[in-house]
């Protein structure tokens, strides 16, 4: 049984490398795509939001010249390769996905829209959200959130190469304790980069609860969906 009827998922940019050091590592997609599907088979209703990091990040950009709102952009298209690279590996699973993008750009993808988005999921499509919020200045993570709020998702899980949220860096710091839950107002007390500041607000203004994860570990979107203890749950 499923926990949850309607998700949007958050995948990091970043974990789909691999092993590699850019680009897309083909394991590592085809590993999410069946992931994906396993939970798709429950009869999950699927939002998915992905990141461009593994190609290009706007505000590492921006450090190194670009100029901001460009470099912003080039994130945005970076998100829209994956997606459709995501896509891809979906259909030769069998699971029907539908790219939409925040900035028209026909045919490689559908305009955005709250109602179409919904009307893919209920036809037992994934709706892979791509392009970010299409404005600059704007994270994924806020793009995620955004789109979960406006999707009436019950959660939305990000998908990350840790397994939940901790009192420090655990890959900088061995003595970092995880919690098992833990409020979105003591996340803004202790300063913890869960997400941006402006994502984690608009989850806790719209009380959309977030569950983070180690989406690189096979079987742990099924755990989650099936209410296992597993990660990290965030809520008001």
């Amino acid at each position: 049984m499923a926990k949850y009827k309607r998700i949007l998922l958050k995948l990091s940019g970043e974990s789909l490398m691999g092993q590699q050091h850019y680009g897309i590592d083909e394991q590592r997609l085809a590993e999410y795509a069946a992931q994906i599907k396993e939970i798709h088979l429950l009869g999950v209703q699927i939002g998915i939001v992905i990141g461009g990091g593994n190609i290009f990040r706007g505000l590492s950009g921006a450090g190194k010249g670009f100029d901001r709102v460009k470099g912003d952009q080039m994130g945005m298209l970076a998100t829209v390769i994956n997606s459709l690279a995501l896509s891809s590996a979906l259909t030769k699973t069998g699971v029907k996905a539908r790219v939409l993008t925040a900035v028209r750009m026909e045919p490689i993808g559908e305009y955005y829209s709250k109602w179409k988005a919904i009307e893919c999921m209920e036809r037992g499509e994934v709706a892979i959200c791509s392009a970010g919020t299409g404005n600059p200045f704007f994270t994924t993570d806020t793009g995620s959130s955004l789109r979960g709020i406006e999707i009436e998702a019950d959660v939305m899980l990000k998908g990350t190469r840790v397994d939940g949220i901790y009192t420090a860096d655990p890959e900088k710091d061995p003595t970092a304790v995880k919690f098992d839950e833990i409020t979105y107002d003591e996340i803004l007390a202790r300063g913890l980069r869960v997400m941006d500041l402006t994502a984690t607000c608009m989850c806790k203004e719209n009380n959309l609860p977030v569950v983070v994860f180690n989406m690189d570990k096979p079987g742990n979107l099924l755990k989650v969906i099936q209410g296992e203890p597993i990660g990290t749950l965030v809520h008001n």
